[in-house]
């Protein structure tokens, strides 16, 4: 999760271009190594559909792991409308225009099973992560999304904090940790400096 210095997730109105103006290549090949480690991408349906609209056509560093990771997706809903999948990003609308200006065949999008597919888990959270957790694999990864990771924060199942801090004070926004009950005690087990934000990885204490 990317946190601004007075620790919010993101703006008032979900404003997330703090991030990209103050991550580096080094802060990048970080995430891309916490990714690497996953076995499952667990978020809330706003951030499905957000990612879904773009990560398919997308050819930035993150795309693949962010198409082959397995979604799990939390919704209070019986079931999950399929996501839109539209031929948005950038990148996928240039190759198109490059490869019809080349004579080409035009390219085939193709989403992963992972977007057109994923796991819905709509029972209470605690209940649902705890039933996750139990299972055999590789670490489960939550992603984006302020308002899932407040609640996820709020149950005290997070085994382990892996956060960006970026050089940006916000004024306001929306906090990772204004749900919590009680205060949360956290070890700090590593902490990485990089051009621009600071990666800090904390345990339970």
């Amino acid at each position: 999760m990317s946190l601004s210095l007075d620790s919010f997730a993101c703006g008032p109105n979900g404003e997330l271009d703090w991030i990209f103006e103050t991550t580096d290549e080094r802060a990048t090949a970080w995430t891309l190594e916490t990714l690497a480690q996953a076995g499952a991408h667990l978020m809330g349906s706003r951030t499905y559909y957000d990612m879904a609209a773009f990560w398919p056509t997308s050819n930035e560093a993150f795309a693949a792991p962010m198409n082959d990771l397995p979604k799990v997706v939390f919704s209070r809903k019986a079931s999950l409308a399929p996501p839109s999948l539209e031929l948005t990003s950038p990148a996928f609308l240039d190759a198109m225009r490059a490869s019809a200006e080349a004579g080409e065949p035009p390219i085939v999008f193709a989403p992963t099973r992972s977007w057109t597919e994923p796991t819905l888990a709509n029972g209470d959270l605690a209940t649902e992560i705890t039933a996750l957790k139990q299972q055999p694999g590789k670490d489960l990864l939550a992603h984006g999304g302020a308002s899932f990771a407040q609640s996820l924060v709020a149950t005290g199942l997070i085994d382990e904090y892996r956060l960006l801090v970026h050089p940006v004070a916000l004024g306001k926004g929306r906090p990772l940790f204004s749900a919590l009950s009680k205060p949360l005690r956290l070890r700090l087990a590593s902490a990485t400096q990089f051009e621009g934000p600071v990666a800090l990885v904390y345990h339970p204490a």
